[in-house]
């Protein structure tokens, strides 16, 4: 599914089913703001430079998906597995990433500045660069 078609569809005001299926999808410079997309499968999905600020993403599947220089501000990505996605360059501030899993996910030159990363699995990931400043890194109990 190509970015204008899935924004076409968003716009007749059909609604995605809980878990939608978008693997691989072209969605290169999506407008997904504010979208629910909580549990959907975007593995592999082409999201660069998608604008998916405030987005619902929770326990969403984004495993090796490409989202170098999206924005991702205020989104939701509880739970979410990002276990080798290139985020380099994305905008992450304020976004809940509590619990997610971002094994091995390239984070460099990352904007994170006020994320919540408490939880994450964050094993093998590249933070060079990446702006942590005022980021909740705790491990909740």
């Amino acid at each position: 599914m190509t970015a204008v078609k899935f924004q076409q569809r968003l716009a007749k005001g059909k609604t995605l089913s809980l878990g939608a299926d978008l693997q691989g999808a072209d969605l290169h410079g999506a407008d997904l703001a504010l979208c629910d997309l909580h549990a959907a499968n975007l593995a592999e999905a082409d999201l660069r430079m998608a604008h998916l600020q405030g987005t619902d993403l929770h326990e969403a599947f984004l495993a090796e998906a490409d989202l170098r220089g999206a924005d991702l501000r205020g989104a939701n990505l509880r739970g979410a597995d990002l276990t080798g996605a290139l985020l380099n360059q994305a905008i992450l501030a304020g976004t809940d990433l509590t619990g997610a899993i971002l094994p091995r996910a390239d984070l460099h030159d990352t904007e994170c500045a006020g994320a919540l990363l408490g939880n994450a699995d964050l094993e093998g990931a590249n933070l060079r660069s990446a702006n942590l400043c005022g980021a909740d890194l705790h491990v909740l109990s």
